[in-house]
């Protein structure tokens, strides 16, 4: 289950929230009292939520917000009377006085919508530096050259090596260039 972060700039209500969401199953990081103290924790964390009130002790919900790592969804909890238009998008607000239902399902919905974008992350292909395509390049180029191979067979020729040798591409084409 996700990392959960609360924050209130009252302490009881910061243990209250916790309760609750330790009775439902969720596993509660941290209590803090102010956004620099949620921020010091969410940079221990890879992910997670983060549930606050309008106001910090030092900052309010916005700059919060704007310096918590992407990774990172914020749940706020306040007045409907406190929202305004430039609540970001990909913020969701919970309506004072607080249903423990309320709270419970939307942190599942959250913590859901957090696993779907993290699988569809792994399963997009890493993106190469301007380096490691030089080297993919250099070594295609090399086989070209000296063996007659056509682009795609000097590709291929790699990927092949790679998958034998167990390296990745750019070792594989390290290994072809320092061979050559």
């Amino acid at each position: 289950m996700a990392n959960v972060i609360v924050a209130f700039s009252k302490p009881e209500d910061a243990r209250n929230i916790k309760n609750i969401l330790t009775r439902s199953g969720f596993s509660v990081m941290a209590v803090c009292n102010s956004g620099s103290q949620v921020l010091a924790q969410a940079g221990s964390l890879n992910s997670g939520l983060i549930i606050c009130g309008y106001h910090l002790a030092d900052m309010l919900y916005r700059e919060l917000h704007d310096n918590l790592p992407a990774e990172f969804s914020m749940l706020m909890v306040s007045s409907p009377s406190r929202w305004d238009s430039h609540i970001p998008e990909d913020m969701v607000c919970l309506p004072m006085p607080l249903k423990v239902h309320d709270l419970v399902s939307t942190l599942e919905m959250m913590a859901q919508a957090q696993d779907r974008r993290r699988r569809k992350q792994r399963q997009q292909p890493r993106q190469r530096s301007e380096e490691e395509k030089g080297l993919l390049e250099q070594a295609k180029r090399l086989l070209m050259e000296r063996n007659g191979m056509s682009e795609k067979e000097a590709h291929r020729y790699i990927q092949k090596c790679s998958m034998d040798s167990g390296t990745n591409l750019v070792e594989t084409a390290q290994m072809v260039i320092s061979l050559m």
